[in-house]
């Protein structure tokens, strides 16, 4: 089944300096082209340099959906976040590299079913659409083709897409059994019309995102894994599976260790 894009193309709003800055920022030294294996590339970087993580949120400081808080945060203070402003900065960065980017609304069915959109993810153009994602934690870690429901490898697993009337869900395979993890449609939003989510998540303090610290990262493009949680520290990814316990005096340290991150910053 061919599913249809439906974003345009956006004129970037990155200047040259920023981009250079950002592209030091996941470790890219070249000039990357408008390619399949770029975009592949580019994504594997972004994961394992910039993480996945909630402490500001944690610690009672808001953030926002627009590309002056997502950049400040990722480039000048160092820091990660999540997929309002990790998807909502790569995009920006594709963008200003050549890739057509469209922004989706999707909703997270890891608690179970539900229609409401919590979740930015990426739609990107290189000689067919992908899907793309650097803001939803331990995912794929490489392109998804969109226009398929076949099985695919995204790096860190089996991955499929099932179509229905309500959108398209993006399931992980366990065991050969899919496991929903989001649904979307592929219509195309603005960053602003995300700012109900952002602010929903981080206003509702029963929910993990806003009472328990934690970031995460791919190590060297992965499959490896390392998160740091309230009281340890995980390694996983292929065959691997090591937890080891961090008092809260160590806690920043190690932070500092493996995601060179300052929480305070």
């Amino acid at each position: 089944m061919r599913l249809r894009p439906h974003y345009r193309g956006h004129v970037s709003e990155l200047s040259e300096a920023t981009v250079r800055s950002y592209l030091d920022r996941i470790g890219i030294d070249e000039t990357p082209a408008v390619t399949f294996d770029w975009l592949a590339r580019l994504q594997r970087a972004h994961l394992s340099t910039v993480p996945f993580e909630n402490l500001d949120v944690v610690a009672g400081r808001r953030v926002f959906t627009d590309l002056d808080h997502s950049l400040a945060k990722i480039l000048d203070r160092n820091r990660g976040g999540w997929c309002f402003e990790l998807n909502g900065a790569f995009g920006a960065l594709l963008e200003a590299i050549g890739f057509p980017v469209g922004r989706l609304g999707a909703a997270v069915l890891l608690d179970g079913p539900t229609t409401v959109i919590d979740h930015l993810t990426l739609e990107v153009m290189v000689d067919e659409p992908f899907l793309v994602d650097v803001g939803f934690g331990d995912s794929f870690s490489t392109p998804l083709r969109l226009n398929t429901t076949d099985e695919q490898d995204g790096g860190t697993g089996t991955f499929q897409f099932i179509a229905s009337p309500q959108g398209t869900t993006m399931a992980r395979l366990d065991d050969g059994v899919p496991v929903a993890q989001y649904r979307f449609k592929r219509v195309e939003h603005a960053l602003k019309d995300f700012v109900a989510a952002s602010d929903a998540l981080q206003d509702d303090k029963t929910l993990h995102w806003s009472n328990k610290p934690f970031a995460t990262r791919l190590i060297g493009g992965g499959p490896q894994r390392v998160t740091l949680l309230k009281d340890r520290l995980k390694h996983t990814g292929g065959d691997q599976y090591q937890e080891t316990s961090i008092p809260q005096q160590d806690w920043d340290a190690t932070l500092q260790t493996w995601f060179g991150m300052d929480r305070h910053a």
